[in-house]
């Protein structure tokens, strides 16, 4: 039986962590377990998490760690925690229902071709909250439709994509102590990589829910800092050292693509 860790960093999840847990373990996968980083939410975020792991032994795990730390680092320690624990596949999410645990199924049927299955808001089908206004809608959009397309060269169309599904052997692949983003940017440096690569990738189109509870980290300031950042991305991966990672077997050969 296959292993699948969803992997949650948190930071003021309380009132979201109970209802996002439980909808994941409704799901029925065989092998599901669910990790959650918390960087010491004040909200109590981290002793829920902790009850948690009592309801659900052996099935629920957390990771304390001291201040906010970032979106960047909770991932890679998550993966790697979840690599160590011989997780087959390890998925990305949010906590806060904006990705619905309701895809993951469609991931885990899909991976078994893919290397990484994207959730992604911009390919046919995808949809936007309804209630995001028109602003907001065109920033994401020109973000990923130009802006990373422009600098980084990427093809995947949901470059800033948060929520995701690896395999493990391609997680192990990509050298994840080299990535040094750390806040939203990540998701475009993982995709940057995966792409470099050559890893098998899936976008497959899904319905992005705004936050049902809490309010968003997501502020103006934050997006203009990660949108800056692109081109670090560009600089520290001159060719020397795509070179260098490229020497690994490479994956195998691409399957073909699927909802583009």
């Amino acid at each position: 039986m296959s292993k699948t860790l969803v992997v949650i960093p948190t930071y003021n999840e309380a009132d979201n962590l109970p209802s996002i847990s439980a909808a994941l373990f409704d799901l029925n996968i065989n092998g599901l377990e669910i990790l959650i980083i918390d960087d010491a939410s004040p909200d109590g975020t981290g002793q829920i998490a902790d009850s948690l792991v009592e309801k659900y032994p052996n099935r629920f795990h957390v990771i304390h760690r001291q201040g906010k730390q970032g979106l960047g680092t909770a991932y890679i320690q998550g993966f790697r925690w979840g690599i160590d624990h011989g997780a087959d596949y390890l998925i990305q999410m949010d906590a806060d229902f904006s990705h619905s645990p309701n895809y993951i199924p469609i991931f885990l049927k899909e991976i078994t071709e893919y290397d990484v299955v994207v959730g992604s808001r911009y390919i046919e089908g995808g949809r936007l909250d309804e209630r995001w206004s028109w602003g907001r809608w065109f920033l994401s959009w020109w973000a990923n439709s130009v802006w990373v397309r422009l600098i980084l060269g990427t093809h995947t169309k949901d470059a800033t994509a948060g929520f995701k599904c690896w395999r493990a052997e391609a997680l192990s692949l990509m050298h994840l102590e080299m990535v040094r983003s750390n806040g939203y940017i990540f998701q475009v440096e993982m995709c940057y990589l995966a792409e470099k690569l050559g890893l098998r990738i899936l976008e497959i189109p899904i319905y992005f829910e705004d936050r049902r509870i809490g309010q968003s980290k997501m502020s103006l300031r934050i997006k203009l800092e990660a949108a800056l950042r692109v081109f670090e991305i560009r600089l520290r991966y001159r060719s020397h050292k795509i070179d260098q990672l490229m020497v690994l077997e490479p994956p195998s050969s691409p399957a073909p693509p699927k909802y583009q």
